[in-house]
């Protein structure tokens, strides 16, 4: 049984698997496997790409869903109830404000015009079709697909008879079983105050782990820095860090979320709070 490894980047984030095969021409082919439905995912629901199915959905060109994106936006909306409101795709609707060149006034005027159109309850799915209560409401899944990307290579590794591998997109992370040495996987967790150290070291067998952090990635607008988690609130927890260990990278990723807005938000994930 040999190591493998594999890069590449989509959705903005460097990916890697890293696989255990007895062939190569085997971890070669399952590696395709792997990046040919990843790339799909993130030319599907690229929000940004206008002509993108997500932002046919935006934009009202399509209402009829297919399969695939009638199950991710109901479970985005059960997450959203589980979470009391927190975990919400449709703040999408004031995300392009932050991009805009605007004050900080601007931004705060134009955003409380828009906050009554934020919320899931503005959206419903009857059989298989959205429909939006008004014009204003978008949707983002950019929090959601790319641990659901995760979620989707692992069964590519299970459905190619992978039995150990790490999946790992840009800190989201799935480990597949244990090393041929019988071994767990180990994943560390990066210093908040010092990123180029690592924390925590945690092992993981056929788990996930996402980790939501404020300290990477904001906005500067005016002399306001805003978080890249944006939220009908800003950020009430001033956690610098949050990591999730649950059984699938979508639930992980939910919550790492979440707990950077609400650390008090309840779940029976293992969290770890820096």
């Amino acid at each position: 049984m040999k190591k493998y490894i594999y890069r590449f980047e989509a959705m903005s984030t460097p990916c890697e698997l890293i696989l255990y095969s007895l062939t190569k021409t085997k971890a070669d082919e399952t590696a395709q496997a792997v990046l040919s439905e990843t790339k799909r995912l993130e030319k599907k629901y690229n929000y940004y790409d206008t002509s993108s199915y997500l932002s046919q959905i935006n934009s009202r060109q399509i209402s009829e869903l297919d399969q695939e994106s009638k199950n991710l936006l109901t479970r985005a909306s059960q997450y959203y109830k589980l979470t009391g409101g927190i975990f919400d795709i449709t703040v999408a609707t004031i995300k392009d404000l932050y991009r805009d060149s605007l004050s900080a006034k601007e931004l705060e005027e134009k955003k409380e015009r828009l906050m009554p159109y934020v919320g899931c309850e503005h959206l419903s799915i009857k059989r298989s079709k959205i429909i939006f209560d008004n014009e204003f409401t978008k949707i983002d899944l950019g929090g959601f697909v790319k641990e659901y990307a995760v979620d989707r290579a692992v069964g590519i590794l299970k459905k190619y008879k992978i039995d150990a591998a790490l999946v790992n997109y840009g800190g989201d992370i799935y480990a597949l079983g244990k090393k041929p040495d019988g071994s767990k996987f180990k994943v560390g967790i990066k210093n908040p105050n010092n990123p180029q150290e690592f924390a925590k070291e945690v092992s993981l067998e056929n788990q996930a782990l996402t980790t939501s952090a404020s300290y990477e990635r904001n906005y500067k607008i005016g002399d306001t820095t805003y978080s890249h988690i944006i939220s009908k609130n800003e950020l009430l927890s001033q956690l610098k860090s949050v990591s999730v260990i649950s059984n699938n990278c979508v639930e992980s990723g939910v919550y790492s979320t979440s707990l950077m807005i609400d650390k008090s938000l309840q779940t029976t994930n293992r969290v770890i709070l820096l």
